[in-house]
């Protein structure tokens, strides 16, 4: 069991991305079957055309985003959900004027990503 605040989690760059961080709230240490993670991407930041082997549930908490996710373009704001199965290629980009953060939620398996190089799709 854990209660804290975020301000005192942890801020770490992702090096694959552009002007994005992320938090893991909760690790995988400390929920058995899923880890809870932030993040938070600048105006104009973003992450590249990727897959992971574990699915992503996220919830969008602010700001206004293109997410690519296989062949289509999706623009979510405050509010949306977002479902991403394991293998399927994705990409971010900040497409708004204020910060873009949001939730993501995976299963508690080992990720392995690949980044396919691309912007996006």
């Amino acid at each position: 069991m854990s209660v804290k605040h975020t301000a005192d989690v942890k801020v770490n760059e992702v090096t694959a991305g552009k002007g994005t961080s992320i938090q893991v709230l909760i690790s995988s240490q400390e929920g058995p079957n899923f880890a809870l993670r932030k993040f938070a991407m600048q105006p104009g930041g973003g992450i590249p055309r990727h897959t992971n082997t574990v699915e992503h549930e996220q919830y969008v908490l602010n700001g206004q985003a293109k997410i690519g996710i296989e062949d289509k373009v999706f623009e979510v704001k405050q509010g949306d959900v977002v479902f991403i199965p394991e293998g399927v290629p994705h990409w971010y980009e900040n497409v708004g004027k204020g910060v873009f953060e949001f939730l993501c939620i995976i299963p508690n398996k080992e990720d392995v990503i690949t980044m396919s190089g691309e912007k996006n799709c």
